[in-house]
């Protein structure tokens, strides 16, 4: 009896085949051929699962989204929403060997998605969704009094923060490493709350007395 192969979790394989082939080789050589051979299937085969490498590429990539939001629900409730934040953005920066993968993977398909409109679109909802992760923690910490209230700019400040990381994480990763990541975002959110404590004591200052 010829033995009855799970489609969704043959995607998933080829999937894992792709990232592997990006982050050894580079996106320019994760061509059909290429994956094909490293998930040791034909080029028949794998198209019978993708009908063109930009929908495999595509597929591949919301893997990697994937598998950040699962983590991230996967998180046990906090309700300090200073060591919530810590507890998140640690969840999104390469502070390990797999999610130094998935930071290089990322990038990668975010440099292709500049001419694959397919990525692109994906690439504006890994942004978004991002930026409305910095959002709400932002907002928790500035209703907590551990942040300022200008939650906008706030906003973009740890959003650029957070790329900026990931980034020089991927390009010299000998000297951006786990323990220095961590302290940025912790001195980042010290940095928060000593600005919004300076600000509520200027504004008390500045109170007529009665």
């Amino acid at each position: 009896m010829p033995k009855v192969v799970d489609p969704a979790e043959r995607r998933s394989l080829l999937a894992e085949a792709v990232l592997r082939v990006v982050r050894r080789d580079g996106l320019e050589q994760a061509s059909v051929r290429n994956v094909a051979r490293e998930a040791g299937l034909s080029m028949g085969s794998l198209r019978h699962y993708f009908a063109s490498q930009s929908e495999l590429m595509v597929f591949a990539f919301r893997t990697v989204v994937e598998r950040i939001e699962l983590r991230l629900a996967g998180l046990e409730p906090e309700s300090d929403p200073r060591r919530r934040a810590q507890r998140i953005l640690s969840e999104l920066l390469p502070l390990d060997e797999g999610r130094r993968a998935e930071n290089e993977v990322w990038l990668a398909f975010t440099s292709r998605a500049m001419v694959d409109p397919a990525l692109r679109a994906l690439r504006g909802e890994g942004y978004d969704a991002l930026r409305a992760g910095c959002r709400t923690l932002i907002a928790d910490l500035s209703a907590a009094g551990l942040a300022p209230a200008d939650v906008p700019a706030e906003t973009d400040r740890l959003h650029a923060l957070l790329d900026g990381l990931a980034v020089h994480a991927a390009m010299r990763p000998d000297i951006h490493t786990a323990e220095s990541l961590t302290t940025a975002i912790e001195r980042h959110l010290d940095a928060l709350a000593t600005e919004r404590a300076s600000r509520d004591a200027s504004g008390r200052s500045q109170e007529p007395s009665s």
